[in-house]
């Protein structure tokens, strides 16, 4: 008989504990201190450098050792972090900031308006904001060493609020000789000037990765709130333990071997709310969208009818009911609070349309393709659609073939844009904060220009076209009503496919606490501390 994973967590609530499932970490660490946080996070960190990638897990590796420009309280509001002081011009194109005292990087060197200069042009390659404030920018350049100027061609009323989003890639400041290099090539040196300081010493790739406070540190004055203000940091060490088995993730944090497991599976959810000693608790309020995403560029999905097909076969209660029946819905805008719309969604249906989807595979010109779904086996609430997926695409003929690897391995395969017979691929599903996507030039999965949009290289002009005018649309009304335009060409030329929306809590031990709360998937590790 072979025991399935579910089947053997109920074995373990029969037995009455969870504890009795094998702990790897149990043979091989000590307790922790009061000083020492040790976190499961989600998947394991492979690529070092949060401009070059804009997965999560680099992108809390990025908050944890360097620092903003700007950053957003709790109220998304933003708020100066390395600048002290700024202004602009009366014509409103010549931005002028002041860094603020204390600034260093980890070597001990100080932080410098060419730094803040350089990471700019760098996070500017990629970041869609980023492209923007370049796209307008006249001239970016350093006044003196710790002033820098952004002079613009025309104004640019949300430049502030650019610099300040949270959809990675998020503007880290880096030293100039690591911006320097193109934004395709990584920055490996992992010298920032944020509230920790990266232990390469202990470090060991694909298993731990470990941050130590940065006692040269200085926070700003002004209390916590949100990730803007004071970054105090209340321990002195932080590792991030990689483990792949849910079961042992679990018993690691009931036996206080682990402080903090980033992604429990929905099913974990009632063995966590039993164990007194243990708590979920959801940082992100706001949510995440759940995308699938298309290959645009090869065949069968480069037909937009082949794309539609998906579209009408997803069953989005079948998919939630696998990822998180508790905290799952159905999701039909490819937009978040507070311009989420219902345009042009005539297309969904609950249970889905499989005899609608093979009708416009066969018109697409199907002739059974191979179809490579990327397949995150270390991450279940994508590796579950991601099997469900395969299963519904083969129902109606489709020649649909799972690659299972890691996330760190897809985050690198999903950049080819080769065809599958040269280790190409077809989908992969990946997920998104509502709070990201209430920005159409903040969210990367928003773009469709062709070969420089994110993964999947959706393409529409006219669709860009209106994206272009978001700059400029200043009321939440007239920004509604752009969304919905929007919406409705998306739906048409279908960028990609959304599955439903969901909250996903964190696991915590009690003992663990000031955890800060960020409508994006990130997680900031100061002003937590232990009791």
């Amino acid at each position: 008989m072979t025991i399935s994973r579910r089947n053997l967590i109920k074995m373990g609530v029969a037995a009455g504990t969870a504890v009795s499932i094998p702990s790897i970490l149990r043979a091989q660490t000590s307790p922790t201190d009061a000083r020492t946080v040790r976190m499961a996070m989600g998947n394991a960190l492979s690529v070092y450098d949060p401009i070059w990638t804009a997965t999560n897990i680099t992108a809390d590796h990025g908050l944890a050792i360097y620092d903003t420009l700007f950053s957003l309280d709790s109220k998304f509001t933003s708020q100066p972090q390395m600048v002290e002081k700024w202004n602009v011009s009366e014509d409103t194109k010549t931005y002028t900031f002041e860094l603020r005292e204390g600034l260093s990087w980890h070597d001990g060197t100080p932080v410098t308006a060419a730094d803040c200069v350089a990471s700019i042009r760098r996070w500017g390659e990629v970041s869609s904001g980023g492209q923007l404030i370049m796209a307008r920018a006249n001239e970016i350049s350093k006044k003196d060493d710790k002033t820098f100027t952004i002079v613009l061609k025309e104004p640019l009323g949300i430049l502030i609020d650019v610099l300040a989003d949270l959809t990675p890639p998020c503007l880290f400041i880096m030293r100039e000789q690591d911006a320097s290099r193109p934004a395709t090539e990584q920055v490996t040196t992992n010298i920032g000037s944020g509230p920790f300081k990266f232990n390469e010493a202990l470090t060991t790739p694909g298993a731990s990765v470990t941050y130590d406070r940065n006692e040269r540190y200085v926070p700003r004055k002004q209390p916590s709130d949100g990730l803007a203000g004071g970054k105090i940091v209340k321990v002195d060490r932080v590792i991030w333990e990689f483990i792949a088995e849910q079961q042992t993730a679990l018993a690691a944090l009931q036996a206080g071997e682990i402080d903090f497991f980033e992604q429990p599976s929905a099913d974990l959810y009632p063995l966590i709310e039993s164990d007194p000693n243990l708590e979920l608790q959801v940082l992100n309020e706001t949510g995440n969208h759940v995308c699938l995403r298309i290959n645009s560029l090869q065949k069968p999905f480069n037909n937009v009818k082949a794309r539609q097909a998906i579209l009408h076969l997803v069953d989005q209660e079948a998919f939630m009911r696998v990822m998180d029946p508790r905290n799952g819905r159905p999701e039909t805008s490819i937009f978040g609070e507070p311009i989420s719309n219902d345009e042009n969604t005539g297309w969904y249906k609950k249970g889905g349309d499989p005899e609608k989807a093979k009708q416009l595979f066969a018109e697409a010109g199907y002739a059974g393709e191979k179809v490579v779904i990327l397949d995150p086996t270390d991450i279940p609430i994508l590796d579950n659609p991601s099997q469900l997926l395969a299963a519904t695409l083969r129902k109606i003929g489709v020649n649909a073939e799972l690659a299972p690897s890691d996330w760190s391995a897809i985050t690198t395969r999903r950049a080819k844009k080769v065809p599958v017979e040269e280790d190409g691929w077809s989908i992969f599903i990946t997920s998104e904060a509502d709070y990201s996507l209430s920005n159409p030039l903040g969210s990367p999965l928003l773009l469709a220009n062709g070969d420089n949009a994110w993964y999947g290289w959706p393409k529409s002009d006219e669709y860009e076209a209106l994206r272009a005018k978001w700059a400029d649309v200043n009321t939440i009304e007239d920004r509604k009503a752009l969304a919905r335009q929007m919406q409705h060409i998306w739906w048409d030329f279908v960028g990609d496919v959304r599955l439903g929306k969901y909250l996903s809590p964190v696991a915590r031990r009690k003992t663990l606490s000031g955890l800060i709360g960020v409508p994006v998937q990130l997680v900031p590790m100061w002003n937590m501390q232990k009791a």
